[in-house]
């Protein structure tokens, strides 16, 4: 049997095999193109692992938070008054106090001698005026008693006169005689007048000279009476009533005019002292309403004050307390405190994202109806502390993501299991 040769045959498998072939790559690329126009597939995500908050409409409140302690409003510092030696701590801090209270005892040697030696001038001092009095009362009675005897002799020779006159006038005597007699009258008249001006004088004089002396026994009671006090301070008492904070000298330590001692506070009045981050102090004003939780109890209360500066980052604001402190308030005693800055009337808002400050776009995980959450773009406006305005973005109803989903930052899309 003889084979027949065919080459139209092997032409034809030729074809086949190269249309098969194109036919392969064309599938081969239409699949590569729609592999790669699919969307990659969203990364599943927890639902109990996330915040979801709700979109709303209505009054939103404005409030600021701040950490702080509670401080007194009366605060006293009880400042040494002489140079002295800590001696005796007789109290320690958290013990009530009344005004007389001795908190602590100071020793100063040469106060104590001091003491004396004022004491011992004093009574020198009083001695010589009582001398000096003794002096010039005797020197104004030999002036009183010469005054006496020159009134008594003036009156004599007064009478001596007048008699010589009415035997002048029957003429048993002779004039010089008259004449005689009315000189001696006239010189004693004119003596006793002397010693009046001379008694007068004596009297002024006493007056003066005592008052030198007075002056100075006064100088020297109430320098004793200093150094008695600032002996008596040795013994440093509260002054007030309330409660001892803190005892700032150590036993033995030396102390010197004006070091503080000892602190003392009255703790039925206290005020809360907040730190609030100073980007957010700019719209807290006095007057503004403020809740106080001491984690025993919550008071109301009103911004009495806002520090002017700001300290690494915050702004120190003071808040007076309403009403009654609960148990167990005391001073530095650790506190939160909320202060409300506005209410908004009718606004869009949700509940404060973990990210993103008043006035920024920032990017949240919107829920839709198939499980997923989809990134949008959302225009935050003024905030609170649980809540923020939307003004762009969302619309009441929707249901957002707030926590932090910055690990998701890759992806548009995410689903929820």
């Amino acid at each position: 049997m003889v084979d027949i040769a065919r080459p139209d045959l092997a032409v034809a498998r030729r074809h086949r095999r190269l249309i098969l072939g194109a036919a392969a790559l064309a599938a081969l690329a239409t699949v590569s193109v729609v592999v790669s126009r699919l969307r990659p597939a969203a990364p599943t995500v927890e639902r109990q692992s996330v915040w979801i908050g709700t979109v709303q409409r209505g009054p939103m409140v404005r409030e600021v938070r701040g950490a702080g302690t509670l401080v007194p409003e009366d605060l006293r510092w009880i400042p040494a008054v002489v140079d002295g030696r800590v001696e005796r701590i007789r109290l320690h801090p958290g013990a009530p106090l009344t005004p007389d209270a001795i908190i602590l005892d100071l020793s100063n040697p040469e106060l104590e001698q001091r003491v004396r030696d004022t004491a011992l001038q004093l009574r020198a001092a009083e001695a010589a005026l009582a001398n000096r009095r003794v002096e010039l009362e005797s020197a104004l009675l030999a002036a009183q008693a010469a005054v006496a005897q020159c009134e008594s002799d003036a009156r004599e020779a007064r009478l001596d006169a007048d008699a010589e006159q009415q035997l002048h006038d029957k003429g048993l005597t002779s004039a010089m005689a008259l004449r005689a007699k009315r000189t001696k009258a006239d010189n004693l008249e004119a003596r006793l007048t002397l010693e009046r001006q001379r008694l007068e004088m004596q009297r002024r004089v006493l007056a003066s000279q005592l008052a030198i002396h007075e002056a100075e026994v006064d100088r020297q009671r109430a320098t004793l009476q200093l150094t008695q006090a600032q002996r008596d301070a040795l013994h440093v008492r509260a002054g007030v009533a309330g409660v001892l904070q803190q005892i700032a000298v150590e036993l033995g330590a030396r102390v010197g005019p004006g070091t503080n001692l000892a602190r003392v506070v009255d703790p039925t009045r206290l005020k809360a002292e907040l730190r609030v981050a100073e980007t957010q102090a700019r719209d807290v004003q006095i007057g503004q309403r403020a809740t106080i939780d001491t984690r025993n109890g919550v008071m109301p209360g009103r911004v009495a004050r806002i520090d002017p500066a700001a300290t690494g980052g915050t702004v120190t604001v003071d808040v007076v307390l309403d009403g009654a402190l609960p148990r167990g308030a005391r001073p530095d005693l650790s506190i939160d405190g909320t202060i409300e800055l506005e209410r908004l009337a009718d606004v869009v808002y949700v509940g404060r994202p973990a990210v993103g400050e008043e006035g920024a776009t920032v990017q949240l995980f919107r829920l839709d109806a198939s499980g997923h959450a989809v990134r949008v773009a959302v225009t935050l406006g003024r905030v609170s502390v649980t809540a923020v305005e939307i003004r762009a973005g969302l619309s009441p109803g929707d249901q957002v993501i707030l926590s932090d989903m910055s690990q998701w930052d890759e992806v548009d899309r995410i689903r929820l299991k």
